[in-house]
């Protein structure tokens, strides 16, 4: 199967869950985000960081065709020095 059609099999799978009632759906990893990110079906992003330099691994997003603006929901530190940070895509109706 050829990638196009692969990104619309996935993109009409993630939005048939979207309209199926739940709290949503959490994914995780570098080339599953970067997908549904391409196709603009991610309306809110969690981010938690491990304050930790490590020089390599995967980038997150990386090869993203365009800019996505996000807008800060809300920040909560850890006591180990961690913190998550969600976000909202600009212009979403998922903000909250």
């Amino acid at each position: 199967m050829e990638r196009g059609a692969r990104a619309r099999d996935l993109g009409k799978a993630v939005q048939q869950l979207k309209r199926e009632s739940g709290k949503g759906l959490f994914v995780g990893g570098v080339k599953l985000p970067l997908a549904l990110a391409e196709l603009g079906l991610i309306d809110e992003y969690e981010f938690v960081v491990q304050p930790r330099l490590a020089g390599h691994g995967p980038t997150l997003f990386a090869g993203l065709s365009k800019r996505v603006d996000l807008r800060l929901v809300s920040r909560l530190e850890f006591g180990s020095g961690r913190w998550q940070c969600d976000m909202s895509r600009e212009g979403s109706h998922w903000a909250c």
